[in-house]
């Protein structure tokens, strides 16, 4: 496939502190989104999770399901468990054409705890990374057997944030396990995001454009903030209004044919959701031309 821009909701109303954006209807960001200039939207927690209910909600809006995020626990659950509770969440992407899966390992990740600075994310001890990786591309093997491509979510505040862990992920798990590329987390967690696209080019089956405002994320490391204080703050933005170098990282994704999504969670009540939906789409719709990726 082409590349294609979508875009995630939690620019809308936001998944981990529902309070923000909580009173925003899903066909308001779904109307936003499409006006916008997006193709696709990925799933937050307004969507309805029956297949059917799912497309009628996109075709009223002519939108794609992108992918979804699903919150896995492999520290805890080997992969037989971990399928199990994984099963309808894959069913649904199955059913609306998806062809990634967009997973993240969150069973003591502290990013949505407000109690907890970032400072206090939770780290694998180098033992542990053999038996995660396996458990994980137990999975990935299964899931690509059904059409569905595991992209990990490198995340702040969990186990997965810094360069090296997101090197310590790649060599533990095989090539069934591709990495989806997110910009702003790695930016934030002090990892170049052009090095890990040059680097990983041919296991990056996934991109989220959101953009870093440099001092922002200064203030929240040295305040010791949590990652939604930090949200709160203004830590991200879409892409062109921060110090992420697009240009850069996208002369490393040469021949890269598939979505890439602009989600940059902000306190809509602070950045119009709207505005920063048509800003975004503009400037990546732009870099990527000039990339010749369009």
């Amino acid at each position: 496939m082409a590349v294609r821009i979508g875009a995630n909701p939690i620019g809308w109303s936001n998944d981990d502190m529902r309070e923000l954006g909580g009173a925003t209807p899903l066909e308001v960001c779904l109307a936003e989104a499409k006006e916008a200039g997006f193709e696709g939207m990925e799933l937050g927690h307004k969507f309805p999770r029956e297949p059917k209910a799912l497309a009628h909600v996109l075709n009223q809006f002519g939108l794609s399901l992108v992918s979804g995020w699903y919150s896995a626990e492999l520290l805890r659950r080997d992969a037989n468990d971990e399928m199990e509770h994984l099963r309808p969440h894959l069913d649904l992407l199955k059913a609306l054409g998806c062809s990634v899966l967009v997973f993240a390992e969150t069973s003591n990740a502290i990013h949505s705890d407000r109690t907890k600075p970032l400072a206090e994310r939770p780290v694998l001890a180098a033992a542990e990374w053999a038996q995660f990786g396996k458990r994980m591309t137990d999975i990935a093997e299964r899931t690509l057997s059904e059409g569905v491509r595991l992209v990990y979510h490198h995340h702040m505040g969990t186990v997965v944030e810094s360069a090296d862990e997101i090197d310590a992920l790649m060599t533990a798990t095989g090539p069934s396990v591709h990495l989806l590329l997110d910009t702003g987390h790695a930016t934030f967690a002090g990892a170049d995001p052009a090095a890990l696209a040059r680097q990983y080019r041919t296991r990056i089956s996934h991109v989220h454009m959101k953009d870093v405002r440099a001092d922002v994320m200064a203030a929240a490391r040295e305040q010791r903030l949590s990652f939604l204080d930090a949200v709160i703050a203004g830590v991200f933005t879409v892409p062109g209004e921060g110090c992420v170098d697009y240009p850069g990282v996208l002369r490393e994704l040469r021949g890269y044919s598939s979505w890439v999504v602009v989600e940059a969670e902000q306190d809509p009540a602070k950045a119009d959701p709207f505005t920063y939906a048509k800003l975004g789409y503009q400037n990546v719709r732009g870099y990527l031309r000039d990339a010749n990726l369009l």
